[in-house]
């Protein structure tokens, strides 16, 4: 089972959801995220939100094709994605897909960044993607992972979200890196490339932002 989570956030930022609606796939709307699937002919299972950013008439028509859905004061410590993402972590699902979540301000870009050390937090292995049109950005703690090259994402940067990472070492890239330490803040690990359709990167101490993009 994969759970695909759409938020509020810029419809011009989204990729084609339908190249995300397999068989398996449970969607849920956050806040205007729910107008947007509805708008796509995509019925959500479960939405999430304070539904301030809708006006009357919209909230009206959610309600109307929306079997559940859980409301909130919108003076709250929660964000209405991190509601949505804790429900999601507790169906065990095998990925968790974010969209709607980048653009517009940059607190809820950064928040919803370091939502995805939720999993990590909680010792919860599922994979929790941040998906836009232009980026793929998912967190990784030590150990060492195979990459897949993909065609329509040429660039791979792997960001320091903690003070320190080290040992990072890069092979299959155009810039190889061995036994690295890069702290927060450094932009050495900037935009890379496979040269081959499959890399590898591994690192011992830290935790990495891996963002795979295009211009």
């Amino acid at each position: 089972m994969i759970i695909n989570i759409l938020a509020g956030g810029p419809v011009e930022l989204l990729p084609d959801l339908t190249d995300y609606a397999a068989d398996n796939t449970i969607w849920v709307g956050v806040d205007r995220g729910v107008f947007h699937l509805l708008k796509r002919n995509i019925k959500p299972e479960i939405a999430f939100g304070d539904f301030d950013s809708v006006s009357t008439e919209e909230l009206l028509f959610i309600e109307g094709q929306v079997a559940e859905m859980k409301r909130y004061n919108p003076e709250k410590n929660e964000t209405d994605m991190e509601l949505a993402l804790n429900w999601a972590l507790e169906q065990k699902p095998s990925m968790i897909r974010l969209f709607g979540a980048t653009g517009g301000r940059l607190d809820h870009l950064l928040a919803n960044v370091h939502l995805l050390l939720v999993p990590l937090k909680g010792k919860n292995s599922t994979n929790v993607y941040l998906i836009d049109r232009n980026n793929i950005v998912f967190l990784k703690e030590p150990g060492s992972y195979t990459i897949e090259k993909i065609k329509t994402k040429k660039y791979i940067s792997f960001v320091p979200l903690t003070l320190d990472v080290s040992g990072i070492t890069l092979k299959g890239f155009k810039f190889p890196l061995e036994n690295q330490h890069i702290s927060l803040g450094s932009t050495l690990c900037i935009s890379n490339e496979l040269i081959s359709d499959y890399g590898t990167f591994s690192f011992s101490e830290g935790i990495l932002i891996v963002i795979r993009s295009h211009d």
